[in-house]
């Protein structure tokens, strides 16, 4: 059995020949699953589910509702795995826990590849360190919890995984300029600046690599179009890092130059 929760939610039984989906169909169950989920091996209070089902307009009987809809998964679950790949929802005052027992779960697998990822960077392994992190971010399938995040429990845990995958994939795009890769991330990175408009990490990746691809001009202009965004969303300025490359591409700086090591200006600027 296999939970994921990097994209719409899932849950596949491998035991057959062709994966099978145990995915509820009833969507208030979706969402205790996801619920659970959220705080896998931890207890989830019966208020806390009834609020993220119901918000503010729960049924006279809720209680009992909740009861019959835990009830229903927990068989669900049970019936539909070998022993040592079953999960189990546990009741547990003053609420419910899910423990995966042999079950994966894809944000386990996530976070084991990104802390295998930031060792191997540490230890100076770019390729490793990049071949991880490609790993971790394959993992995903779109929107955490896609359909799903009504409630603020769910909203708030589908808002931080999203927040790791940018971070994963701000660590890949880092790592691809460290491999000598400027040329073959503009594209992506011109895209991603306007999927994420006020992220300045994306606009000093896109910078450094024009800058590297005998691209000065368009670095320059990146800088510009950040700033006229900023001023005129947020009244503000550039981050300070944004703020050193630019004044490094206008000098020229030779430390901007490709390295296969780290480069000391990267080392000076935080990711």
């Amino acid at each position: 059995m296999r939970f994921e929760v990097l994209g719409p939610l899932s849950v596949v039984d491998y035991r057959h020949d062709q994966d099978k989906s145990l995915l509820p169909s009833a969507s208030k169950k979706r969402v205790l699953l996801a619920a659970l989920l959220s705080r896998v091996g931890e207890v989830v209070s019966t208020q806390s589910l009834i609020t993220e089902i119901w918000a503010d307009q729960p049924p006279r009987k809720a209680r009992g509702a909740l009861h019959v809809y835990m009830a229903q998964l927990r068989n669900q679950l049970a019936e539909s795995a070998s022993l040592e790949h079953r999960a189990q929802i546990v009741t547990e005052p003053p609420g419910y826990l899910l423990r995966l027992g042999g079950a994966e779960f894809d944000q386990h697998d996530f976070d084991i590849l990104m802390r295998e990822a930031r060792k191997d960077f540490d230890a100076g392994d770019l390729p490793g360190a990049s071949k991880a992190v490609r790993s971790a971010l394959g993992l995903w399938r779109g929107p955490a919890l896609a359909g799903l995040t009504d409630g603020e429990l769910l909203s708030v845990y589908a808002t931080c995984l999203d927040e790791e995958y940018v971070a994963a994939l701000e660590l890949r795009i880092e790592l691809d300029l460290l491999l000598g890769k400027h040329r073959a991330i503009i594209s992506e990175l011109t895209r991603l600046i306007h999927e994420y408009p006020l992220r300045e990490t994306f606009y000093r990746h896109l910078m450094l690599a024009y800058y590297r691809s005998e691209r000065q001009a368009d670095a320059l202009n990146c800088f510009l179009q950040l700033r006229e965004r900023l001023r005129n969303d947020l009244g503000v300025e550039p981050c300070r890092p944004v703020q050193r490359l630019h004044q490094a591409v206008l000098s020229a700086d030779p430390a901007l130059d490709h390295q296969f090591t780290r480069p000391e200006y990267l080392a000076r600027v935080p990711s």
